[in-house]
């Protein structure tokens, strides 16, 4: 199946095909016509399919790698000396190509990457998560990590194509299914009453696991459609932070190293949810809803922590400009709204333990 994201002279196309990997070679010459290319995996997932897609592409270009550790901590801004020196030891240009080969973490870092070296080489995401096949290879959005907060260094650099293969998740880490469910959770939450339903009657991964290509099919053609709309972030495509602003001050909190990004997401789409209830926001039973679900796909609903521990990282998050905070809620399942508020929204909570 094809998708196509109409962002006029930086359209592009979104393969999503069974045993896609096998045949990726054939697409990326369809769109690349120069002479190298650089693929950028990690230790994970290189020796799974790093060789697959090294071995087609040899054939018709000079192919280099650089693999890194897995992990959150390699998408920080520290990474980057290392990245650079790696294409520039390769000699890559302007008319060379970067493959992002993995997971979340490796389509960010070797997205920025790619769109600060030489002020732009061009860029294909091939996803090997679920997270990253449903979320964060579509868009952009690219970024790394400071020490005071998640992707403060980033910037908006659209890839020349996606390649996602729904079979490469059957030699993913459990953990990491689990952890792209809370991004598939969330898709249901803000746009999709019909999607979210899909996931309550089916109670598991499982059984959810013939429907795969579709269900990613669906998430990915929300996403096309809000940045379509919302390149910048300036307006619709806030809604897909659903659950983010308490989800990534809950992975800086941890130092990256406890909930991953789905699990945290997971965390904040139920408390704030609990919260916008209480403040008549959100239609009873919402929260209540949601939990069922998380628990339904093995997804905490909780961290421990009092908020008050987590209003510093919520001050340094980059959607708080100017004491205004833009947070996403939820009138019902499937209908997100922005509430401009400040950070007071969260800090009235401050002894409740999330």
């Amino acid at each position: 199946m094809k998708l196509t994201v109409n962002l006029g002279a930086d359209s592009y196309p979104i393969y999503i095909e069974n045993n896609l990997l096998s045949r990726s070679a054939s697409y990326i010459r369809e769109i690349f016509s120069g002479r190298r290319i650089m693929i950028i995996s990690d230790d994970h997932v290189y020796p799974l399919y790093g060789n697959k897609l090294t071995e087609q592409l040899s054939r018709d270009y000079d192919c280099r790698r650089l693999i890194l550790p897995h992990g959150e901590a390699t998408k920080d801004f520290q990474t980057l000396p290392a990245v650079y020196t790696a294409l520039l030891e390769a000699k890559i240009s302007r008319s060379d190509l970067i493959i992002a080969l993995g997971g979340g973490v490796i389509g960010d870092l070797a997205g920025f990457a790619a769109s600060s070296f030489l002020r732009g080489v061009k860029l294909i995401q091939i996803p090997t998560s679920l997270l990253a096949q449903v979320d964060s290879s579509v868009g952009g959005k690219v970024a790394v990590d400071l020490p005071q907060g998640k992707n403060l260094v980033g910037a908006f650099y659209q890839p020349a194509l996606v390649l996602i293969d729904p079979l490469v998740l059957d030699t993913l880490d459990g953990r990491f299914i689990i952890d792209g469910m809370g991004e598939v959770i969330k898709y249901g939450c803000i746009k999709d009453a019909g999607l979210f339903r899909m996931l309550e009657s089916h109670g598991s991964f499982a059984e959810l696991k013939e429907e795969l290509p579709a269900i990613i099919e669906r998430c990915v053609d929300i996403k096309r459609e809000v940045v379509e709309h919302d390149q910048f972030d300036t307006g619709e495509r806030m809604l897909l932070n659903f659950g983010h602003t308490l989800g990534h001050t809950i992975e800086q909190y941890y130092h990256y190293g406890r909930e991953s990004h789905g699990e945290a997401v997971a965390i904040g789409m139920y408390q704030i949810t609990k919260l916008s209830e209480e403040q008549g926001l959100t239609v009873s039973g919402i929260s209540e809803r949601i939990l069922a679900v998380l628990k339904s796909y093995g997804l905490p609903h909780e961290c421990g922590l009092p908020m008050q521990e987590l209003m510093g990282a919520i001050l340094l998050d980059k959607k708080n400009l100017n004491n205004r905070l833009n947070v996403i809620l939820l009138h019902d399942i499937g209908a997100s709204f922005i509430h401009p508020t400040t950070a007071d929204f969260f800090g009235q909570y401050g002894d409740a333990i999330l």
